[in-house]
């Protein structure tokens, strides 16, 4: 008989550096007597950033949802933004937030990203881009979606949420696209409690997403555009700065819980990790497992009840599909016949607990209660 866990085992647990590291930053703060508009701290971690992810440019924002809305506003898109459903609500509604009409493209039945060779059915003369997530942090087919962008004129925006720090063949993941989106929300590898970053190639998109994410100001006595609150405070710069120390150890920890996983459950019959290539740097984000149940013999939502039973709590990520929600549910590509991989894909995909402190033993009595159901 297993036992249950005294104590909950969630899914993710924040990454926290030491509090006296944290606490000395958080001094500086006070002596300086400057908590936001592009602070100290705000300046040293961007430039920290820039650096750790190998890009050219890079802005501080609030959070990844602004993020993602002053993006598709930077670029000027029109009408209508080619999307995945499989993602968090964030991606959709920053499209429905800007007055532009997301349009669902069904996945990959492998890397769960948005399937590439589906894009140019659903272009139309309304279009003007494509919002791709990499989901769980594998990359999308980069490639073949510049080509198509190329080919019909369209901006490419990356929601890179689950991202930090992947890479393609030693390039950056946000040397892709127009723009690419990372989020440092509290449950992210790295964060910065709540933030998040836009990062380009080009200066003059650089410099238009510095004024949206402040008003639209230009200059002290300069308002030029309709811009928002999107600046990212020195307690959460401050945070950020002392979480990057710890993040390349936290990965390397959650290597290692990843090989425990692999070796407990994937000879398992009917369950089955999304594929890895060896040419990308994971960003070591989530654990996610898919559950078939006519060969496992319990349904994921069955697995995901049993599991709390003994006091761990997975998730369903991304469920229900952004393409089922009441707001998106009527349009045309929401349409379950258009997005089968996707609606099939959603019923299978469990995130298990995935944190550097989590450790072996914990790993090897979760996978155990997997294998006993």
């Amino acid at each position: 008989m297993i036992e249950n866990f005294e104590k909950p085992i969630y899914v993710t647990r924040p990454l926290l550096p030491p509090l006296e590291n944290f606490t000395n930053r958080i001094e500086d703060v006070w002596k300086s007597q400057w908590i936001t508009n592009n602070g100290q701290q705000h300046q040293i971690l961007e430039k920290k950033l820039q650096n750790y992810l190998k890009v050219n440019n890079l802005s501080l924002i609030n959070n990844g949802t602004i993020a993602l809305q002053i993006a598709l506003k930077a670029l000027d898109l029109k009408g209508e933004v080619i999307t995945t459903p499989f993602t968090f609500a964030a991606t959709p509604h920053a499209i429905s937030w800007n007055g532009l009409k997301p349009v669902f493209c069904d996945i990959d039945s492998e890397t769960l990203n948005i399937d590439a060779n589906k894009i140019e059915d659903l272009i139309t003369e309304e279009t003007s881009a494509i919002l791709a997530v990499h989901v769980f942090g594998t990359p999308c087919d980069v490639e073949k979606i510049e080509k198509i962008a190329e080919k019909h004129d369209l901006k490419v925006i990356y929601d890179g949420a689950h991202a930090f720090g992947t890479e393609i063949d030693g390039t950056s993941i946000g040397n892709y696209g127009d723009m690419t989106m990372y989020s440092f929300h509290a449950t992210k590898l790295f964060n910065t409690i709540e933030g998040g970053a836009l990062v380009c190639n080009n200066i003059k998109l650089k410099e238009k997403i510095e004024r949206l994410k402040n008003f639209g100001i230009k200059s002290k006595e300069e308002v030029v555009e309709v811009g928002t609150n999107g600046k990212m405070n020195e307690f959460q710069a401050a945070m950020g700065l002392e979480v990057l120390k710890e993040v390349e150890k936290e990965r390397k920890k959650r290597k290692i819980i990843k090989d425990v996983y692999y070796n407990e459950l994937d000879y398992i019959d009917g369950i089955t990790f999304i594929p890895e290539n060896e040419k990308v740097k994971s960003s070591q984000q989530y654990l996610v497992i898919r559950i078939n149940k006519e060969n496992f013999g319990l349904s994921r939502d069955e697995v995901y009840e049993k599991l709390k039973e003994y006091n761990v709590f997975s998730r369903k990520y991304f469920y229900p599909l952004c393409s089922n929600y009441p707001c998106y549910s009527d349009l045309k590509s929401s349409k379950k016949r258009k997005l089968a991989v996707a609606n099939r894909v959603v019923n299978e995909v469990l995130s298990l607990p995935f944190y550097g402190d989590l450790g072996k033993i914990e790993v090897k009595k979760i996978s155990k209660i997997i294998r006993s159901l």
